[in-house]
């Protein structure tokens, strides 16, 4: 492969930490994963950004950019063009662990939900209106026994 040139099977994916630390992630099982969710949705993994965060940064992006004044566990930048997915995505693993605690799952299987949600985003699916919020729910546990399977 000649400098410059991307290998087509494996999706651009960067990963930061901005006030946290960065959690643990193995990004090339990662990366496999959320191409395979994307394809299952018709779309090609193009280039995605995550961001991981405290809660107030996520506070702070919320207010800028989207005039909400909460805490969220995710806030994702879409800059698909057709069937390519693109977008950042800025994850508060403050309420990740909050979220984790509430429901009852481990942090780490949470983060790899929340993780999911963004490309789902990425792929069309929305989950604030009536009845989305099940279809969301629904995508992730499909996404996340694609992962049990990549990991068993």
């Amino acid at each position: 492969m000649s400098f410059g040139q991307k290998n087509s099977l494996t999706p651009r994916i960067t990963w930061q930490a901005q006030n946290v630390g960065m959690p643990e992630l193995d990004e090339q099982r990662l990366a496999l994963w959320l191409q395979n969710v994307a394809e299952a949705h018709n779309r090609i993994l193009d280039g995605l950004g995550y961001i991981f965060c405290d809660d107030e940064t996520i506070l702070d992006i919320n207010r800028q950019f989207l005039n909400h004044d909460y805490y969220t566990d995710i806030i994702t930048f879409d800059y698909c063009r057709g069937r390519m997915v693109r977008g950042d995505m800025y994850i508060s693993l403050d309420t990740v662990a909050t979220n984790a605690e509430a429901v009852g799952e481990p942090y780490h299987r949470e983060l790899l939900r929340v993780i999911v949600h963004g490309v789902l985003h990425l792929c069309g699916i929305n989950d604030k209106g009536p009845g989305e919020r099940e279809i969301m729910e629904a995508h992730e546990n499909d996404a996340l026994a694609m992962w049990d399977k990549m990991t068993a």
